[in-house]
Order: C-alpha cells, then structure tokens, then sequence
C-alpha cells in the first residue's frame, strides 16, 4: 500500500457522484451503487478504497478534504490507519503525529 505525498482532490461531481465499485473493491456486494453525497456510502467507499484499492483507486474515488472529514469514524486496519495518519496529520496541522501500534 502506497500513500500519495499529498491528499487528492476530486471535482464535486466525482467527489459526492454514485459510483459502483469494482468486484476487486467491494466482492461482499457486487453491483451495489454507492451514493457519495451520503456520508455513511462514502465511508463505506473510502474504507473499501483505502484497504483494497491499487493508486488509481485512491485517485479515482478519494477526496483529501472529504478523507480529512471523515478519519475518525472510518474503520481501518491498524496498517493502513498508521500509513495514512502522517498525512492527515499533516494536513490537520497536527505536528506530533502518535503512531499506532
């Protein structure tokens, strides 16, 4: 899993647009449309995203700012939270950034 030196940004469109995920990202219910503009879909998305997703995913679905938004309630494995949160430290001006064990 690689994360990107800086949060993407998506047009509003795309960021809070339906989507329905590939097999690869969301294989426990194929063909369900998520509904971005839906905080409970976009988490659901981001989380799937974060965990399964290649780079092209990250770009083609997650929003930095919306991802910021959204941190605290996403449930993530404790390697995929640990990778990202030097970002969205950084991004919230948080300059000790505790690592998650």
């Amino acid at each position: 899993m690689r994360v990107p030196n800086r949060l993407p940004g998506l047009p509003v469109e795309q960021a809070l647009g339906a989507v329905e995920l590939a097999l690869t990202l969301n294989w426990s219910q194929p063909g369900r449309v998520f509904r971005l503009s839906d905080r409970g879909d976009r988490a659901r998305v981001y989380e799937l995203v974060l965990r399964e997703g290649s780079d092209a995913d990250v770009l083609a679905y997650i929003d930095g700012a919306l991802l910021v938004d959204l941190w605290d309630e996403l449930v993530l494995p404790r390697a995929v939270r640990a990778a990202w949160l030097p970002l969205i430290g950084q991004v919230r001006g948080v300059v000790d950034v505790p690592v998650v064990a």
